[in-house]
């Protein structure tokens, strides 16, 4: 019996705990059946309490006080336990009927989605090549503030696309917290962020000037110059021409506060994971050509 699930992830401070509360919300709204997985060994306030957690086998504090490391080496051992332990999810995900969607939140070192092998092996175990067959996609949040800062965005953006290529999972790529940025651009502008477009770097400066002199590394107030030279512009459109190249990745567009805008998200989630075998998916473009709720009005 196949399951359904989403792999909900993004750096820290996209909102992926805050969709996740959406989700659950719109799906109870619904009346349609959900399991919250918490995977996030550090986490602690849940505005829903999760069905399973991570931290009943593993805590982050436990393991930083126990074995002296810091928050990143902590969170990977916590995940190498967990691959070692995988009975863990088995036995309490097992029983879930089709009529489920399973939600597992992820914590937000994006060096899980990106380089550390980890990830993969604990998919290969959910997915339907594995013993507990959920149809899968992932979930990539990114902070739509973003968007004020060029090479940030295009940064972000490069961190969603390494995502897709090491995980091999349909994804469904948000950028989250829309209503942060409705007062500070137009639809047209915005647009151009939905579907990255590389000549955006072209427009104008990254934002954050330029070096007038040259920088003494040794000096503390000087570091972030180096992040405004001509050789840091170089750097943004190289990455904003891979990400063209590739052209892999676009942006739905969230905003939690209206339960439409989670409803639209969970469409794409449902057209990837096939969970409505019988309904003709949306085309791709369909919903971003629409006006979003937040400028309704």
């Amino acid at each position: 019996m196949s399951k359904f699930g989403v792999l909900v992830m993004g750096p820290a401070g996209a909102g992926k705990t805050t969709f996740c509360t959406a989700l659950i919300e719109h799906l109870q709204n619904s009346r349609r059946s959900c399991f919250y997985v918490n995977l996030d060994p550090a986490a602690s306030d849940f505005s829903y309490e999760p069905d399973l957690d991570i931290k009943d086998l593993i805590s982050l504090d436990d393991v930083m006080e126990e074995l002296s490391l810091g928050p990143n080496g902590g969170l990977i051992y916590c995940f190498e336990f967990l691959l070692q332990n995988l009975d863990f999810l088995s036995t309490a995900i097992e029983p879930l009927s089709e009529e489920y969607l399973i939600i597992f939140d992820l914590p937000g070192q994006i060096e899980l989605y990106t380089h550390i092998p980890l990830l993969p092996g604990l998919i290969g175990h959910l997915s339907r090549s594995g013993p507990l067959n959920i149809s899968l996609c992932a979930a990539y949040l990114l902070e739509a503030t973003f968007v004020i800062d060029k090479a940030k965005f295009f940064a972000g953006t490069l961190s969603a696309m390494s995502a897709m290529i090491m995980l091999e999972l349909p994804h469904v790529n948000i950028l989250s917290k829309m209503d942060l940025v409705k007062d500070l651009m137009g639809k047209k502008e915005l647009k151009r962020f939905v579907d990255p477009d590389q000549a955006l770097l072209d427009d104008e400066d990254t934002g954050r000037g330029s070096a007038a002199h040259t920088v003494d590394l040794r000096d503390p107030a000087e570091i972030d110059t180096v992040m405004s030279g001509g050789s840091f512009k170089k750097l943004n459109r190289a990455v904003a021409k891979l990400i063209d190249d590739f052209s892999m990745v676009s942006f739905l567009r969230l905003d939690v506060q209206d339960e439409d805008s989670v409803g639209d998200i969970l469409s794409y989630i449902d057209d990837a994971i096939q969970y409505h075998e019988a309904q003709e998916p949306r085309e791709p473009r369909e919903r971003e050509d629409a006006e979003p709720a937040w400028e309704g009005g």
